[in-house]
């Protein structure tokens, strides 16, 4: 004789708080996968920027007969550093907040030999039609009050992905190698100091940036007047030949 069961399937009712939780839990899950795409994004867009400037590099070496660019550094910002930028700035923290509103995520240094090369560089990017130059910010014409000296450009790189093409921001920070030495050596004192630097010492990273400004000037026109004289000069075996 078979017993009947007494078992039977309970469903435990689920409250609009439970379901409210669950809702925020879906979300988040998928705001995690999307973050997971963020740094891998950034990344394919400082290599496409790179593969870029590579061939203008090449362009200019073919052109100039020197290269303009003397090394490049890329970094990511960290994830923490987003948030506190997002939160500190109000914007939702979503993948599609982040992409448009946090312009300094993926980051390039540029350090070239002459101040004029870092704006021959400016106006290849805004004469080529696959990077898109969104802001400039010039502290070499206008230097900060700490006499720091760069040039900030904001630009974007087309990505094509299964999606569609999207356009990444990268910001580019152009320098001559004073003033890369410059911002390093004040990047190091305000370390030490915990950015509590006495007056004096300000006044003479001051006086320390007009000597690097004065330096790259000088390195120019030193440059500018031996390539006026290469010009000029005619080997004696072409001379011969000429006057016979």
């Amino acid at each position: 004789m078979n017993k009947e069961s007494n078992h039977q399937l309970v469903m435990n009712p689920v409250t609009l708080k439970e379901l409210h939780q669950l809702d925020i839990e879906h979300n988040l899950l998928h705001q995690f996968a999307e973050w997971k795409k963020l740094p891998m994004l950034y990344q394919l867009a400082l290599e496409e920027l790179q593969n870029k400037i590579k061939l203008i590099k090449t362009e200019l070496k073919l052109q100039d007969g020197y290269s303009p660019i003397e090394h490049i550094k890329v970094r990511i910002k960290e994830p923490k550093s987003i948030l506190a930028k997002m939160e500190r700035k109000g914007f939702d923290i979503t993948l599609e907040s982040i992409l448009t509103n946090i312009h300094d995520i993926a980051g390039m240094r540029i350090v070239c030999a002459f101040v004029k090369d870092i704006y021959r560089l400016l106006d290849h990017f805004a004469q080529r039609d696959d990077i898109r130059v969104i802001e400039v910010k010039d502290y070499i014409a206008h230097p900060k009050s700490n006499g720091y000296q760069s040039l900030h450009v904001i630009v974007a790189v087309p990505l094509i992905l299964f999606e569609g093409t999207r356009w990444m921001k990268v910001e580019i920070q152009m320098r001559t190698l004073a003033m890369d030495f410059w911002a390093s050596m004040e990047h190091i004192i305000f370390y030490k100091y915990d950015k509590r630097v006495p007056s004096h010492v300000v006044e003479e990273l001051k006086e320390a940036a007009e000597a690097a400004d004065q330096l790259d000037n000088q390195m120019l026109r030193i440059r500018e007047e031996i390539l006026a004289q290469s010009s000029d000069f005619i080997p004696e075996d072409l001379q011969e030949q000429s006057e016979s």
